[in-house]
């Protein structure tokens, strides 16, 4: 049995490319898969349910495909997604998961999610984030303003995070904090943490109470795929150029 988790593919229309190395990934998919886990940022924005573009159709295929011949698709919301709701979900079968949540993995309790609530130096994210996250301000937004007038916001909002990016001086800002990570696992009692958002593939050791955790933090799909695969022999990162 095989658990595969991915996040940051910033699908869109502009990148086919990326699309097509989703698509392969499903395509490729051993008959033991046991569950995928999306952890975020899926899509490079979601406006809304309401969308309903001729590029997201092969999407919605694939991800419902595996959902009723193979395994269970589990997801969890990240910064640019966190619109995806319950419609989503109905059409695809993905099963929609609280922002941090626990999960066995062969016998190990491992705590899931995005990881952006975890850049708490970056204070005015963080406030945006929480407003964001008000259900009432979501319903407002996704039923009261013209779905053209979302991407325009959705898009001003991308380029102004692209910049913030690529500003040196911000990358401190960008990353996890670790007293953010300590504080989750031992809230949660895992030694095993894995998320995305960073766009930082890597495995990093935290010094918890009384052992050591692990924290694992899958790459983006910008100029490579990125996938977790994990089976009972261990964990596997793997990366392959679009």
């Amino acid at each position: 049995m095989r658990v595969y988790f991915i996040s940051d593919l910033h699908l869109s229309a502009e990148r086919p490319d990326m699309t097509r190395a989703f698509l392969q990934f499903c395509h490729q998919l051993p008959d033991d898969s046991s569950a995928i886990y999306i952890l975020g940022d899926f899509f490079e924005y979601w406006v809304g349910d309401d969308e309903n573009a001729t590029w997201l159709k092969p999407i919605k295929s694939a991800l419902k495909h595996i959902q009723q011949s193979l395994c269970p698709v589990y997801f969890i919301h990240g910064n640019r997604d966190f619109l995806l709701g319950k419609r989503f979900a109905k059409e695809t079968g993905v099963q929609l998961l609280d922002e941090h949540t626990v999960i066995e993995l062969f016998g190990q309790a491992a705590v899931i999610l995005h990881g952006d609530s975890l850049c708490t130096q970056d204070e005015p994210y963080q406030k945006y984030r929480k407003k964001v996250r008000l259900k009432w301000l979501q319903w407002v937004f996704t039923r009261l303003l013209s779905k053209n007038t979302r991407h325009k916001i959705f898009g001003a909002g991308r380029a102004k995070s692209k910049n913030k990016q690529a500003d040196q001086n911000n990358m401190h800002l960008l990353d996890v904090n670790p007293p953010a990570v300590k504080k989750l696992m031992q809230d949660v009692s895992v030694q095993l943490m894995i998320h995305g958002h960073t766009h930082r593939p890597g495995i990093h050791l935290h010094d918890l109470e009384p052992q050591r955790g692990v924290r694992i933090v899958l790459g983006d799909w910008y100029h490579q795929s990125s996938v977790l695969e994990v089976d009972e022999c261990g964990f596997y990162l793997h990366t392959q150029p679009l």
